[in-house]
């Protein structure tokens, strides 16, 4: 069976990720890739052009193909910094850590990330602050094994600033949904239980593997902007 030019990059970043190609290594040219693979030079090309936009390969020519040493995140869509967007608001914005363990994650939470399970997970809990007021509940679960070491202490700065921040994103999926708030969102939040609340829910994959899942629970009359 030929390979398509998406098999062909998913086999790429394979190789990145076991790092039979290391941070700053120059890979193969597109010919010698072409006939190891079986396939046109196009179809090559093709899978690694769409590598060097989502900012895993650094592309040169007549220098090769390297895989980016700092890779960047390219995303079509931008996650948005919350202190920036409060800041933007015109409100002073502030943030609590609630929680932060680690744990065997469950069962829906490795399944999402594509995680074997059982495995051990970061949660955190975090309270963003607009005005002083409520304004996000944020709680995700980190991949430790994909994250830079040291981490940050995420009481002084939070995951969602730092993860946009220096962390390199490969892709992710995001769905918004509206539920009524639990008791401990209630409790958290400071309004009444069942209250209806605009829920994003986000995973995202990194260089390494799947990064985190992250649900953020928004206080009621938040309205969401997106850039494109």
């Amino acid at each position: 069976m030929t390979l398509g030019w998406e098999e062909i990059r998913a086999e790429v970043l394979r190789r990145i990720r076991a790092r039979d190609w290391p941070p700053g290594a120059l890979i193969p040219g597109e010919e010698a890739l072409a006939e190891e693979f079986g396939v046109a030079r196009a179809t090559v090309n093709r899978a690694l052009t769409a590598l060097a936009e989502a900012g895993v390969l650094e592309r040169r020519k007549r220098a090769g193909t390297r895989v980016a040493a700092l890779p960047v995140r390219r995303a079509r869509l931008e996650i948005p910094v919350i202190r920036l967007d409060v800041l933007g608001r015109g409100l002073t914005y502030d943030f609590r850590l609630l929680a932060d363990r680690e744990e065997a994650a469950p069962v829906p939470v490795t399944a999402r990330l594509g995680l074997p399970e059982g495995a051990r997970l970061r949660y955190l809990e975090t309270l963003h602050l607009a005005g002083g007021r409520p304004f996000v509940l944020e709680t995700r679960w980190l991949n430790p094994a994909v994250l830079p070491d040291p981490a940050p202490d995420f009481a002084a700065v939070s995951a969602n600033e730092w993860l946009v921040t220096h962390v390199p994103l490969v892709s992710g999926d995001i769905a918004f949904t509206a539920e009524p708030a639990s008791s401990r969102e209630a409790e958290v939040m400071g309004i009444a239980p069942g209250t209806a609340l605009l829920v994003a829910e986000r995973t995202t994959q990194g260089t390494l593997g799947p990064v985190t899942l992250a649900r953020l629970a928004h206080a009621p009359g938040h309205r969401v902007t997106m850039t494109f």
